[in-house]
């Protein structure tokens, strides 16, 4: 199984922070697409530099997850925390299966630019959907590939689509931000 977050840090971590990021689809708008009530837990898989996770623990009281397979990203994020001294993130090193999380305990997931890497994609899924609580939320943002494009492996919105509904979530909202990104928003619900 192919994780994410590999050598490439330092290219990344300022496309990650960048501001052209922030226009094309801010933390807030994404944020605004589901529901966080204070008390929620949420679940920032492959949280990177805290693109999400540190907005996101603004918005509960509950714990948020920043779980990534790049220790120098959860230092970026820890350092970001303490500036905000936000005491809510927990940050976790590894893959899915390091964060022992009991069932149903986590409201929201988001992710964000990861899961196009995980190759076969059904057994995390499966994950998420078991830590999730009943009707919690899955927001995932991706790039639609484009025709030719040689790069790094990446999903149609049109194939995540199919994985989650296979995977036991309902796909609620689709949306654009631009050309060449996409974001779905998928709930947990009790179809198996």
């Amino acid at each position: 199984m192919h994780h994410p977050h590999g050598k490439h840090s330092h290219g990344k971590v300022s496309y990650l922070e960048s501001s052209e990021r922030r226009k094309e689809f801010s933390p807030a708008k994404l944020l605004d697409l589901i529901p966080i009530k204070e008390t929620d837990n949420i679940l920032d898989f492959g949280a990177g530099t805290g693109y999400f996770s540190i907005p996101a623990a603004k918005r509960t009281e509950g714990n948020v997850y920043a779980l990534d397979i790049d220790a120098p990203m959860l230092e970026i994020i820890n350092e970001k925390a303490s500036k905000e001294h936000l005491e809510n993130i927990v940050s976790v090193h590894g893959r899915m299966e390091d964060l022992l999380l009991p069932d149903a305990s986590v409201d929201a997931v988001i992710a964000s630019l990861v899961l196009h890497e995980i190759q076969p994609l059904a057994p995390l899924l499966a994950q998420l959907r078991k830590v999730l609580k009943q009707d919690g939320y899955l927001v995932c943002l991706e790039l639609e590939p484009k025709q030719h494009d040689g790069k790094a492996p990446r999903i149609t919105s049109e194939g995540m689509e199919k994985e989650l509904k296979e995977a036991g979530f309902h796909v609620l909202e689709k949306h654009l931000p631009t050309a060449s990104l996409y974001v779905l928003v998928a709930q947990k619900k009790n179809n198996r």
